[in-house]
Order: C-alpha cells, then sequence, then structure tokens
C-alpha cells in the first residue's frame, strides 16, 4: 500500500486499460464515420431522419463536401412548397407554425420546418426555442423540425437557411415553413425566400401609424391577427385594414387577406389554411410562383458569389490584407475607397 510523501494519502492505482493513439482514433471514426455525400442524400430521401439533419449540419458548418451535395441534390428539387412565417418577438410564431404542422400532418403531407433562433452575440450560443414550443410534433415521423441558430446573420433567417431548404425539398418533403427570428420593420429577407409569407402581429402592436409604415407589413400574403382573443384585437385588424386600403391593388393582383387566430386554441387555423390553398392557386394561374423561385435563386447565388469574394479577399473581416489596408487608413495614408479597391483586386 502506497502513500503520497507530502499529504500522506492513500495512492490508488488505476487499474484501467490504457488506450492507445489509434484505439481512440478508432472509437472517434467509430462514433462519426465521415460524411458521404451520396450515401446520406440516398438515405435522407428514403426518410432517415439522422441523415438529413447531418445534411443540414455540412450546410451550417460549411462542410468541404457541401458542393458535392447541392450538385446531387439539385434533380430532385423544385417541388415542396414554402411558407415563410414571419413578425416581432412574441406574436406567436412558433405558436401558429406548430398549428398549421398539425392540419397539414391532418391532411397527410410530409411537413419540414426551418425554425431560426438568434445567437449569441457574446458566447455564439442561442436557446432553440422551438425544440420546446413544438413538442406535440416531436415523436411525428412525417415531421421534421430543424432549429437554425442565425450566427450573426442579419435579416431574420441564417446564412445556411436557403440551401437547408433545399436539402428539405429534395428529401422529398411536401411542404417546408420557415420561421423566422423576432424581426423589426425592415427585416424583409423571407419574401425573397418563400412562396408564400406570413406576416403575424398581435394585439398591442402600437398605435395605427405603426400599420402605416413602410416594411414588413408590406411583404405579406397573408395578414394574421394572433391572439385575437386579447383586448385590442379588433383595433388591430381595423389598422391593417386602413393599411390595405392605402394601397392600389391592380386586376388580377393578390390582396392579402387578414385571418384572426388564437393558434394555442387551434381557433382560426382552418380559414388561415385555406387562405394559404387560395394563394397557392392564385400562384399556380399567374406567372408570380414562377418569377418569386427565379428571385430565390438569384438571391442564393449572389449570396454564395460573395462569401467566396470574401474568402478570397483573405477572409473578410480579419484578413491579414485587410487589417493591412485599415491600419493605413487609419492613418490617412490612403482613403478608404481606394482601400477597397485594393482589396477587390488583390
Amino acid at each position: 500500500m502506497r502513500y503520497c510523501s507530502r499529504c500522506r494519502r492513500r495512492i490508488v492505482p488505476d487499474t484501467r486499460p490504457a488506450v492507445t493513439a489509434a484505439a481512440a482514433a478508432a472509437g472517434r471514426r467509430g462514433r462519426r464515420p465521415p460524411a458521404d455525400p451520396e450515401a446520406l442524400i440516398a438515405r435522407a430521401r428514403a426518410g432517415d431522419a439522422r441523415a438529413l439533419a447531418r445534411l443540414i449540419s455540412l450546410v451550417e458548418n460549411r462542410s468541404p463536401g457541401l458542393r458535392a451535395v447541392m450538385k446531387a441534390i439539385a434533380p430532385h428539387t423544385g417541388t415542396a412548397r414554402v411558407i415563410g412565417l414571419t413578425g416581432s418577438p412574441g406574436v406567436g410564431k412558433s405558436t401558429v407554425t406548430g398549428a398549421l404542422a398539425g392540419a397539414y400532418r391532418a391532411a397527410g403531407l410530409r411537413i419540414g420546418v426551418l425554425a431560426v433562433d438568434p445567437t449569441s452575440p457574446f458566447s455564439g450560443g442561442a436557446l432553440l426555442g422551438d425544440r420546446v414550443r413544438m413538442q406535440d410534433h416531436a415523436t411525428d415521423d412525417g415531421i421534421f423540425i430543424r432549429s437554425m441558430a442565425s450566427r450573426g446573420h442579419l435579416g431574420g433567417l441564417s446564412l445556411a437557411t436557403p440551401q437547408a431548404l433545399r436539402i428539405l425539398d429534395a428529401a422529398g418533403f411536401d411542404l417546408v415553413m420557415i420561421e423566422t427570428v423576432g424581426v423589426g420593420q425592415a427585416e424583409l429577407e423571407i419574401a425573397s425566400l418563400a412562396d408564400s409569407t406570413l406576416v403575424i402581429v398581435a394585439p398591442g402592436m402600437g398605435d395605427s401609424i405603426q400599420a402605416a409604415k413602410a416594411g414588413i407589413l408590406e411583404i405579406a400574403d397573408i395578414l394574421i391577427v394572433n391572439k385575437s382573443d386579447r383586448a385590442g384585437a379588433q383595433e388591430s385588424v381595423r389598422d391593417l385594414r386602413t393599411m390595405l386600403a392605402m394601397g392600389h391593388w391592380a386586376e388580377g393582383q393578390w390582396k392579402p387577406p387578414i385571418v384572426s387566430t388564437v393558434a394555442s386554441a387551434g381557433t382560426g387555423i382552418d380559414d388561415l389554411t385555406a387562405r394559404i390553398e387560395a394563394h397557392w392557386s392564385w400562384l399556380g394561374s399567374s406567372a408570380e410562383l414562377a418569377a418569386r423561385r427565379r428571385a430565390r435563386a438569384r438571391e442564393e447565388v449572389a449570396a454564395i458569389a460573395l462569401a467566396v469574394l470574401r474568402e478570397r479577399m483573405g477572409g473578410l473581416p480579419g484578413g491579414s490584407r485587410l487589417d493591412e489596408l485599415a491600419g493605413r487608413v487609419a492613418a490617412g495614408e490612403i482613403d478608404p475607397y481606394s482601400a477597397a479597391d485594393e482589396l477587390v483586386s488583390g
């Protein structure tokens, strides 16, 4: 029996078997094998939720294998309907999303949900609230819910959202719902991604001037007054009607309807799904659906091209070339426009 010479405590020998570096590496490989894009895609299209989750993780982590994935799934995309839900914090976006998911599942559709939550600017972490609020669907194999941290991206979405949408589309989901971060008046990015954009408000949103302002209310295909059992709901509906009355609607143009709901109780959800179906029919009978999807692809291509340019220019922000030019601008040796020209030209 051995004792420590300093503290006189008993020394207990470690009898655990030694783990070699090779064994540790093998263990790591066993837990997380390298991603095989073709195999993951095949499994995701067959309904494997884990494979689908890994594909979306490739997108979020900007994996080197992402290009191969996007190339392989391209022929399988373009069939899913896309509904965007946006609005200020606390209006009930997650509750409306959950209620709609239940209604569409009752109709036999496979549903994908991408829910974006804000990221801490200090820790980089995020409370993924939809995993808490949509527990009713957690065991339903016909619904895939993925919470995504915004990771500092503005506009109400995550930078990875368009590619994640493509993966869900290729996996055979009939309908994909995208729920934005709680947004302000000018965060309109969801309109370029969704076929149908639902803007949700709640009683107490403010005076009638807020409804008349340019911004998020203008992108709505359908306006929803949720929590309409609360005081002030009729005033909110009236303010939205006044806002719509100030617009000019050409013949055949879609005019956003106003739907009152109490999503927590399921009230008004049938009316809401009927309005969504009417909007989908209108999109199909006009050239608007093709135009919206072209605009979606254009924004996606532009965002990827800008990301590639940032990498080529030295990993903005914080690249060594950028730091050098910033120092010269700060010292008054060069103006910022000339510095930007040098950065772009290499």
